[in-house]
Parts: structure tokens; C-alpha cells; sequence
């Protein structure tokens, strides 16, 4: 095997086959395919495109990089992953709700990619959070507490780790294929039963339209389920961020606030019980998605979630007591400044994706790979598409680590939250099931 003739191959249209696919995967993950074949082929892939049975053989490849984990446990492996978005920190809450619920949940997730938050860099914002840990220490976590989030370990599919970094570098973000790749050879590594899929439309998620959201949407669904995981999704709208917040800590913050019901944001709360209820019956654990969505929204309303969750945070590392004192365990901005409506009307559009750039131009993200992260900036009160706003009245609150970061951020949002005299028909949280 030769990895310039495998590039070759998929650059002319001529497929990779399940052969060149375990080839390829394995020098991801051993260091012999270099960043610049690396980058080479996922162009080609986004450019071109796979067969589905071509899709199917990339996916496993990358999950068979690595082990592949076996569960014996008196309940259901679960899991949920959104294709991310603007202020969505779903996962923080649906992990301890489902673990609540009886199933068991080893929540491999992804760091911040092109314009959108990742859930690991939400979670390292609380101080002493491990991310990393052996496949080892995973096993006993989920069989004591229930659930663990954590990133994919150099056990856990090692080319996705690799092609993951890439993808975000080089322009390559957006390809189907390698998005269900990514995704499914992490969650299948995992040994899961049962998954449910966030794919985000919108104009704050990769998928700006609904024709490319059911694609990928079905991309994931069939090629889950033709490797024997039981799968769904959700397809929800990103047209404006899902929380309030865009940004690590503040979006933790967010999520400590709703899980304890001091500030419950509704949408958040909303999307969290409904891809809890179909997660629950896939799983085996409720007789439909309505049984089970009432099952998360009682554990999220009893205190059990939040309990499951401060149990998983200790045990990874971070504060004892976070449930308790987190507003004084998380990091705050040096720098907050509101972002004064330029009239009087409703916010009429919202370019989430244009706001994911603001908070990464802040710090919140990264523009290459190894760039740090600042945990404390972002954006805060963000106002819903619909609302009714005064000239000089906050359309969101900036956290930044500068007066000038601050002064960009501020005019960032002012470009990509319009206010106009109409009031806009809100689109609905989530648009339709694929499943």
C-alpha cells in the first residue's frame, strides 16, 4: 500500500477500499501517513465524496485503529452527540440524566472545531478536570458513577485523533463522510448499544440547510445502525445559539444554572429532555420517547443529575464541592462589556456562525492547531431571535481578556445580531426525526 496512491485514488473518483481504508487509518494512527498526505486526503474526501459502502468501511477502519472497548454491566451503554453548534451544552446534562436513568454512559467527546465549542474544553474550564484518562480508569468510572466524559485516549480510535486536529486546519471540516467517520468511530469504539444524534441546521451549525442536514443526518443513522449500534437524531435548529451563553466556563455556567434550577434555560432544557427520552428508548429503559423524556426531565428536577454530575467532576479531578460553590470555582473574564442595540425593534436574524468566530477571535476557541484556550471569555445574555430590544439596550454581554478584544468582540456582534423593526417567526427547536 502506498498512501499517495490511496490520495490518488479517492482524488479521481476511483473509491478506497476496505483494505486501502484499514491501510490509511493505520498510518494515521501510527505516524506513517504524514499531515501533509493527511490533509491530502481529507480534501479529496470532501471534494469527492465516498460510497456508502465506502463510508462504512472509513468508519470502521478508524474504530478498528484502536481498541475496542466490552462492557458487563447491569444496564444499557448509551451515548448522544451533537455535530455541534453555538451555546449548545446539551452533553453536560443529558450524561448525568441518562446515568440517573439507569444506563451507563462513556461519553467520548471532541474539542472545539472550526467556529463551534467543544465539549472537552467546556469541561477543562473547571478546575483540575481530566479529560485524559486510561481505558482502565473509564471502566470503573461509568461502573461507579454512571457516566464519565472524557476524550478519546491513544486507545480509543488513534486516527480520528490524529485526522480530528487536521480536519480543523485545513479546511476540511464540513465533508459527510468524514464527520460520520469522526464520529461514529469514536462512539462505536465505545461499545454502545444505543445512540442518539444532535445534528444541528442552521446558520450557526455546519449544515446550513435542511437537504444537508438529513443527509448527514441519514449518513449517521445507517451506517450506526448497519454496525449494530441501535441509532437516531434529532435534527435541531442552530439559526441562534441554543443557550444563552458561547463559551467555555460561561456555557458551564449555563448548564450549573439549569441543572440546579437556579436560572433553567428553557431551549437548553427543552433539547436536553428530548434527545434524553429517544436515547432512553433505544436503550431498552423507557417504552418510547415520550416515557423516557419524562424520565430525564425528573431527574434533571429531582437534584439527581446534578448529583451524578458532581460525583463524575470530583472524581476526574475537579472540585469536591462544584455543584455546590460552582460560580466561585469557575474563571472569569478580566474584561465585560455589553453590546449596545444599535435601535429599537426585535432581533430579527442571528449568523450563529458569525458569533462562534467572535468567541474563538476572543480566545474561546482555536484559530491552528495548539493554540490555547482562555476558558473565562465569550458571550453572555445573549438575546433569542424575536426579542424585543431598545436602542442601547444589551443584545449580549462580551467577556473578554482586553479592552481591545473586548472592542472587536462588541462590534463582531453588532455585525451578526440584526435589529430590525419586525418582529421574525421563530423557527422551531427541533425540525424532524431520522430513525
Amino acid at each position: 500500500m502506498d498512501a499517495r496512491k490511496i490520495i490518488a485514488g479517492v482524488r479521481d473518483r476511483k473509491g478506497l477500499p476496505a483494505e486501502a481504508a484499514a491501510w490509511f487509518a493505520g498510518g494515521l494512527a501510527s505516524g506513517g501517513v504524514t499531515d501533509a498526505q493527511a490533509g491530502a486526503f481529507a480534501m479529496a474526501v470532501l471534494l469527492n465524496g465516498l460510497s456508502e459502502a465506502d463510508r462504512v468501511g472509513w468508519t470502521l477502519a478508524m474504530r478498528d485503529s484502536g481498541r475496542v472497548l466490552h462492557w458487563d454491566l447491569p444496564g444499557p451503554v448509551v451515548d448522544k452527540h451533537s455535530t455541534g453548534g453555538i451555546g449548545d451544552s446539551t452533553s453536560l446534562l443529558l450524561a448525568p440524566a441518562l446515568a440517573a436513568c439507569g444506563a451507563y454512559v462513556p461519553m467520548i467527546s471532541g474539542r472545539g472545531l472550526g467556529h463551534t465549542g467543544g465539549t472537552l474544553d467546556k469541561l477543562e474550564s473547571i478546575p483540575g478536570y481530566k479529560t485524559d484518562v486510561p481505558v482502565e480508569e473509564l471502566n470503573g468510572l461509568v461502573a461507579d458513577i454512571g457516566c464519565a466524559i472524557i476524550g478519546a485516549t491513544a486507545d480509543i480510535a488513534p486516527a480520528d485523533r490524529r485526522l480530528y486536529g487536521i480536519r480543523d486546519v485545513t479546511g476540511t471540516v464540513e465533508s459527510i463522510d468524514l464527520i460520520t467517520a469522526s464520529i461514529l468511530s469514536k462512539k462505536l469504539a465505545a461499545g454502545l448499544e444505543a445512540l442518539v444524534l444532535d445534528v444541528k441546521v442552521g446558520s450557526g451549525a455546519f449544515m446550513k440547510t435542511m437537504k444537508d442536514a438529513r443527509a448527514l443526518a441519514r449518513s449517521l443513522v445507517d451506517t450506526a445502525n448497519g454496525a449494530g449500534c441501535r441509532t437516531a437524531a434529532l435534527i435541531t435548529d442552530m439559526d441562534q445559539p441554543l443557550g444563552s451563553s458561547a463559551g467555555n466556563a460561561l456555557e458551564v455556567l449555563e448548564v450549573m444554572e439549569t441543572m440546579t434550577g437556579v436560572g433553567i434555560n428553557q431551549a437548553l432544557w427543552d433539547v436536553t429532555v428530548a434527545l434524553g427520552g429517544e436515547a432512553l428508548a433505544l436503550a431498552g429503559l423507557a417504552e418510547d420517547a415520550d416515557e423516557g423524556a419524562d424520565a430525564v426531565e425528573e431527574a434533571l428536577d429531582s437534584g439527581r443529575a446534578a448529583e451524578c454530575f458532581g460525583r463524575m467532576v470530583a472524581a476526574l479531578g475537579g472540585p469536591a464541592d462544584f455543584v455546590e460553590r460552582y460560580p466561585d470555582r469557575l474563571p472569569a473574564a478580566r474584561v465585560v462589556r455589553d453590546v449596545p442595540a444599535p435601535m429599537d425593534g426585535f432581533v430579527t436574524r442571528i449568523d450563529g456562525e458569525a458569533l462562534g468566530h467572535a468567541v474563538v477571535h476572543l480566545g474561546g476557541g482555536r484559530l491552528k492547531g495548539g493554540d490555547r484556550i482562555n476558558p473565562s471569555v465569550g458571550l453572555s445574555d445573549i438575546m433569542p431571535l424575536g426579542e424585543p430590544v431598545e436602542k442601547g439596550e444589551a443584545l449580549a454581554r462580551v467577556h473578554a481578556g482586553s479592552d481591545a478584544d473586548a472592542e472587536r468582540a462588541v462590534a463582531a456582534v453588532l455585525a451578526a445580531m440584526v435589529v430590525g423593526a419586525d418582529e421574525p417567526e421563530e423557527p422551531p427547536l427541533i425540525h424532524e426525526r431520522i430513525g
